[in-house]
């Protein structure tokens, strides 16, 4: 009977997750800061794409260099990037997140979730997630 009830809850929870989801039309704003930070890191400008962070990251990496180096060694597709996609702006439980697909040099694509915060009225970047690529049917 736990299990039945576990999974009851599971299910419930899964669901109104699903639900919680909603797309939303483009924001130029959104798209904006997210290319003008990407445009920083082609011009290896950490300072500038270190404006784009939200507070809670700058206070992490504390330093545009230390930013800087995380994004050279932890995200390479977004320091350069061949070519930058907007994909979906969703609201998820409350948080909004825009889907960025990069191709890399080599041309692969990274599919990307940026978590966005207006903050005093502008929007910055407080969070990215590397997502797995969508599977493409023949």
């Amino acid at each position: 009977m736990g299990t039945q009830i576990t999974g009851l809850i599971l299910a419930m929870t899964l669901a109104s997750t699903l639900w919680a989801q909603e797309v939303l039309s483009p924001d130029p704003e959104i798209e904006q800061t997210i290319q003008r930070q990407i445009d920083a890191f082609l011009q290896d400008d950490f300072e500038t794409a270190f404006t784009f962070a939200s507070p809670n990251i700058r206070n992490m990496f504390r330093t545009p260099e230390n930013f800087g180096r995380m994004v050279q060694q932890g995200y390479p597709m977004v320091w350069r990037p061949e070519d930058v996609q907007f994909g979906a702006l969703r609201n998820i439980a409350g948080a909004l997140y825009q889907t960025v697909i990069l191709k890399d040099a080599a041309g692969d694509l990274h599919y990307l979730d940026y978590r966005m915060d207006q903050i005093d009225g502008v929007w910055r970047i407080s969070g990215v997630q590397i997502l797995q690529a969508p599977k493409v049917s023949a």
